[in-house]
């Protein structure tokens, strides 16, 4: 992504919401239809940011619990809309104070499936289990937001659908919406905009055809011939992404029975210098993946398997070609990267999505677009990327996470990659020796179709359920 040095120029392993209502009577009838249904929450929204243009948008906003049942706080998502000021440009999110903690609340942005005339990007506000309940009738408190441009450039707001200039005192405010459990339940989204992503109701058999490569990771050590063999490289050349010096361990990759599945464990270990810093790396020796549907289950770490944390660590999964030249126009990739411990200007966790047009590597020039979501994603969880002709979309446990646009798409076949390293040696500077596991449950590529999460857990069930450890009938080229 554009904000910092992204691992894509060293990777040399893969490379060798309705119309916004402007009328009072309008608003007051938009108003009058969320409420009507006996909502359990509404969403109030106050800004202190009044102009056309600002150094920051300032969206403070209040969840009120409005229904008979308590609710689980970690269960609402808000969102916000607003119109982008280039195709390019990039946000950040900011709590500046909030009742809840700052350290409870997240911001994740994301793109529009359908943009509209006032909206084509979001801010989702979320919480974690920290920020505990809602009894009838409470609210959260002042959640005194930001978000602002990535290059600090004034963003224009007053083209932007959830943005209310007269809004300067706490009102329900229905051109934002709230999602509890995944499901809308406050405000009215830009039209043909529904928050609830998948559908709620999604087919759940997998497509009965199409090329298929599927890994449940079934062996014995990173030296077992059949791992070769079914198409993959574990890495042992030299070279990025990470610490100059630092050299890629196949022995690093084990393989172990957890749950009752074989689970693939990437360790990196260091003690503080490059000599001693051993990073990890799986990837396809073929690139023939393009369209279609990219899944994987995996277990990102917030803290080391033993010694001291803090380490700028990169645990990923990702698809990507080479590239053939500076800013050549048919490179790709498309990446989830997860941060543990910051790093790249960041000072905690976070975890990216980022879609790839094309950088060049020095001078460091980069086109792309990305998500991010500033919390922890310590745990199990499920990666879908989807890639049409027209969009690609980032998925994380069933729910959409970020939406890129067209002038993203890839241009050529990929390979598939995981991989966990080091962006240095500063988060964490004593000589103490500490690892880090980053574990992979299964791998699913399906060519040239979109498979809703719901299908795609469909087809990893069928392939257990005949006893299926690994196929791959995906073409070349």
């Amino acid at each position: 992504m554009n904000t910092h040095p992204t691992p894509s120029r060293w990777r040399v392993a893969a490379a060798a919401a309705v119309a916004m209502a402007t009328a009072a009577g309008g608003l007051a009838a938009l108003s009058g239809t969320a409420r009507a249904a006996g909502e359990p929450v509404t969403v109030q929204y106050r800004t202190s940011a009044t102009g056309a243009t600002a150094d920051q948008a300032e969206p403070w906003i209040k969840v009120k619990n409005t229904g008979t049942s308590t609710v689980q706080l970690s269960g609402v998502k808000v969102r916000y809309y607003f119109k982008s000021d280039s195709g390019n440009a990039s946000y950040r999110f900011a709590c500046s104070w909030a009742v809840k903690g700052c350290g409870n609340i997240t911001g994740t942005f994301g793109t529009l499936a359908n943009p509209t005339a006032t909206a084509d990007r979001y801010l989702d506000i979320g919480f974690t289990s920290g920020a505990g309940t809602l009894a009838p009738g409470a609210d959260t408190g002042d959640m005194q937001l930001r978000f602002y441009r990535s290059d600090w450039q004034p963003l224009k707001q007053s083209d932007d659908y959830s943005f209310g200039a007269s809004q300067t005192s706490y009102a329900n405010w229905p051109k934002v919406t709230a999602q509890l459990s995944g499901s809308t339940v406050w405000g009215a989204a830009p039209e043909g905009n529904d928050p609830s992503d998948p559908p709620t109701d999604p087919p759940t058999d997998p497509p009965a055809d199409g090329q298929s490569l599927f890994d449940d990771f079934n062996y014995s050590s990173s030296s077992d011939p059949r791992i070769s063999a079914n198409g993959w490289n574990v890495r042992s050349n030299s070279g990025g992404p990470g610490v100059p010096g630092a050299t890629w361990s196949p022995e690093n990759v084990t393989f172990a029975t957890t749950g009752g599945n074989s689970v693939m464990n990437l360790r990196t270990s260091t003690a503080g210098t490059a000599e001693s810093t051993k990073q990890t790396e799986v990837l396809t020796k073929a690139l023939k993946f393009k369209n279609g549907t990219y899944a994987a289950r995996v277990n990102f770490s917030d803290a080391p398997v033993s010694g001291p944390d803090g380490d700028h660590l990169v645990q990923t999964f990702f698809t990507i070609n080479d590239l053939k030249a500076p800013m050549a126009d048919d490179y790709s990739e498309y990446d989830f990267e997860y941060l543990p411990n910051g790093g790249w200007g960041e000072p905690s966790n976070i975890l990216y999505t980022t879609s790839w047009e094309t950088y060049n590597p020095d001078p460091w020039q980069a086109v792309n677009q990305h998500t991010e979501g500033r919390q922890s994603y310590a745990g199990w969880h499920d990666l879908l990327l989807t890639i049409d002709n027209s969009t690609i979309k980032y998925y994380i446990d069933g729910q959409l996470f970020g939406t890129h646009d067209a002038a993203y798409l890839p241009e050529r076949p990929m390979s598939i990659n995981f991989n966990q390293w080091l962006i240095d040696l500063a988060g964490q500077t004593g000589t103490t020796p500490r690892s880090y596991d980053e574990k992979v449950d299964y791998v699913l590529h399906v060519k040239d179709q979109v498979l809703t999460p719901a299908q795609v857990t469909a087809k990893i069930n069928a392939y257990r359920s005949a006893g299926t450890t690994f196929e791959d009938t995906v073409s070349g080229g």
